[in-house]
């Protein structure tokens, strides 16, 4: 079938897809975020026969697209990834249904699915504090926070230190920089770090998220996310808050979760993620306006019980653009920084 017979089939069958008022609420959820079947079913308040079959058809027809995460199917609907023509369709069908009341309803649970998914990270952090140290050794030893320092140096630079949890890099980092700023949304992590890092002068605590960090633009030589990016929903936002917060060619130093397929593990650690593919968290770093250097597995430990760990290193892309888009903060639902 040649191109100019395919189009009013294409816009036949988009028009065809959007004609079901469940579709259409389904599409502005995806939208907004990435969810499974099962969040899905609790905001539409629907079986979940229903709500697959009608996700079969969004696919089927390129609405929608997926990924696997353990034993769970997510699904997205990206603006970007549509066809031009039904990209436009869809903007003006979306604008069209603004003002349902179910629209609204759906709104206001998917708020409550995403404050319970917070929820279970901060509940274990809170159970965690005390502890955390000896549980963050027993699974992944402690090599890797040496790799991580080693990239962190020079004497004069003022370092981020993201998810900062008890304090332990931040008091070490320290001793080798001109200022740390640790920054974690957990009060009992907080309260450790601040325990531990008593009498260090140059260790500013401060509490916040990754997804908008209390520090200023360009601000920073270097940020640290040691362990804390599996806990983040939006881990895109966390990387352009990072960037925004670096000076231009400033660096980007990350250690994380390997991708793994430990569903149980992920569900026991409260994370919302399996970790990380080397290769699609560099394009993520890029995608960030950030200049992926190095990312690689890290070398495992004996004693860690834990999965493997990944280092990746990137640095800020200098921009003489005034109006750099990483300069504006990344306004979005709050996420769990806690890690240490």
């Amino acid at each position: 079938m040649n191109q100019a017979a395919a189009q009013p089939q294409a816009l036949l069958g988009w028009m065809e897809s959007l004609a079901d008022s469940t579709r259409l609420r389904l599409l502005r959820l995806l939208e907004r975020q990435e969810l499974g079947v099962v969040e899905l079913c609790e905001v539409l308040q629907m079986p979940q026969s229903t709500v697959s079959r009608h996700l079969k058809l969004l696919g089927d027809r390129g609405w929608t697209t997926n990924r696997r995460e353990g034993t769970n199917n997510l699904y997205r609907m990206t603006l970007d990834e549509l066809k031009p023509a039904a990209r436009k369709y869809w903007v003006l069908t979306r604008d069209q249904t603004a003002d349902w009341p179910v629209v609204e309803q759906d709104r206001l649970r998917l708020d409550r699915v995403l404050r319970d998914r917070d929820r279970d990270a901060q509940s274990f952090f809170a159970d965690a504090a005390a502890e955390w140290d000896a549980i963050r050794g027993s699974l992944y030893g402690n090599a890797f926070q040496q790799s991580a320092l080693l990239a962190l140096l020079p004497p004069h630079w003022v370092v981020a230190d993201l998810g900062c949890g008890t304090g332990a890099v931040a008091a070490e980092l320290a001793r080798h920089v001109a200022r740390v700023i640790g920054v974690d949304q957990s009060p009992a992590m907080l309260k450790a770090a601040r325990k531990r890092t008593h009498g260090l002068s140059n260790v500013d605590l401060r509490k916040g998220s990754l997804g908008k960090l209390p520090i200023d633009d360009a601000s920073c030589d270097a940020v640290l996310i040691v362990l804390v990016l599996t806990y983040v929903e939006s881990v895109e936002a966390a990387l352009r808050e990072a960037a925004r917060v670096l000076k231009p060619g400033g660096r980007l130093v990350v250690v994380d979760l390997l991708r793994h397929d430990r569903e149980d593990f992920r569900r026991r650690m409260g994370q919302s993620s399996l970790g990380f593919e080397p290769s699609r968290f560099s394009a993520m770093l890029t995608a960030a306006g950030l200049t992926p250097r190095r990312c690689e597995p890290l070398a495992t430990e004996p004693q860690a019980k834990g999965p493997a760990l990944m280092l990746a290193v990137a640095s800020r892309t200098p921009s003489t653009d005034s109006t750099n888009p990483l300069s504006d903060r990344v306004d979005q639902k709050e996420s769990p920084v806690s890690s240490r």
